[in-house]
């Protein structure tokens, strides 16, 4: 390991879970840590689909490859910035930002990847500093101003201020209708049994473990894009180290059908993970109750923000999230190929798009 000597920026989380990731990096990935000015750039290596973020109503593409058997050629190595257990990507506080994406770009050339992504930069963010934001614009507009980049709309981040002291006065910033279906929907927490631990030696136990990593793989089998595979290891990592985390438990009769894995980390809640079993995930809506369960937390604590993650942005602006999104600088070595992708630009871009048919 490169000792880190220089101050990170865009960090939401606890360090140690970007360790965790460098330790114990998902299935099929290679962890990498890129040494630069006397610090560490974290990256990873990956075979990527282009297609994994297709929207159903783009799938047209896929079913044409696959027709003139050509969907191998839309998977290419990729090195990628930052890891995939950060909201944004985590960089080193740097007056040589040029130097930085240059170490980038020269790793990606070592690694013969097609492509490399500076991914998950902050566009003014209201959950970073100044500092953080017009450090990821210097990055963007280098990116931009190099012909071999293309740069893309990238997530939507949701975040709930706790600007509310109780679940009420949240609500009541809601519709009427929208108001009435939560009610009902959280109606069945009362036959649910919820424990709130702390990560650390409370998780020692392997069947406990155990039963964690599969709900965890249930939600990752359903989901509908996948991409990284996080490994039992990284999870018994992060649950048995006292590293921030707060899970909460769901209990059922006694039988576990769920949880979430939290972080506490400059004031905010951070969820970052989820386990579910299913059917009984849906029947006691998890999914919803977890959701004021978190935020009951925060305004507990006193916390400023509840970060919600990236997926299932339509399902979060309905419980109340505001969003900040990000952007994607996608180094591509073959001309050719850049030439290829960028007429297909809009087709990578479904948060921005799902935000513009918003308005």
């Amino acid at each position: 390991m490169i000792e880190l000597q220089t101050r990170q920026l865009n960090a939401l989380e606890p360090a140690s879970l970007t360790e965790s990731f460098h330790k114990f990096p998902p299935e099929a990935f290679t962890s990498i840590e890129i040494g630069y000015d006397d610090t560490k750039l974290s990256a990873f290596l990956a075979r990527f689909n282009l297609l994994t973020t297709l929207d159903d109503d783009q799938m047209w593409i896929a079913d044409r490859l696959n027709k003139f058997g050509l969907s191998q050629i839309t998977c290419l190595n990729t090195l990628f910035s930052g890891t995939t257990v950060t909201e944004y990507s985590v960089l080193p506080s740097s007056k040589n930002i040029k130097g930085m994406i240059d170490a980038y770009v020269d790793e990606a050339i070592k690694q013969k990847a097609q492509l490399l992504i500076v991914k998950d930069l902050p566009l003014e963010s209201p959950l970073l500093s100044d500092e953080e934001n017009q450090s990821s614009k210097f990055i963007l507009d280098i990116c931009l101003s190099d012909k071999r980049f293309l740069v893309l709309d990238g997530q939507a981040l949701a975040y709930v201020p706790v600007d509310f002291d109780t679940i009420d006065n949240y609500l009541a910033k809601q519709s009427k209708l929208r108001r009435k279906d939560l009610r009902k929907k959280l109606k069945k927490r009362n036959e649910l049994e919820v424990k709130e631990e702390k990560t650390g030696s409370y998780f020692e136990n392997p069947h406990l473990l155990e039963q964690m990593y599969a709900l965890y793989l249930n939600v990752f089998e359903q989901s509908k894009y996948h991409f990284d595979k996080l490994s039992f290891g990284f999870f018994k990592e992060i649950l048995t180290t006292n590293n921030g985390g707060i899970v909460f438990l769901y209990y059922h009769d006694t039988r576990l059908i769920g949880y979430n894995i939290c972080f506490i980390h400059n004031n905010n809640l951070i969820d970052k993970y989820v386990g579910f079993s299913y059917p009984e995930a849906r029947d006691f809506n998890l999914y919803f109750i977890s959701w004021f369960v978190n935020l009951e937390y925060a305004i507990k604590h006193n916390l400023k923000n509840y970060i919600a993650g990236w997926t299932d942005p339509e399902v979060k602006a309905y419980l109340g999230a505001s969003f900040t999104f990000t952007k994607h600088a996608v180094f591509i070595r073959n001309s050719i190929l850049r030439k290829i992708l960028t007429p297909f630009k809009r087709y990578f871009e479904n948060d921005s798009n799902w935000q513009k048919s918003r308005s």
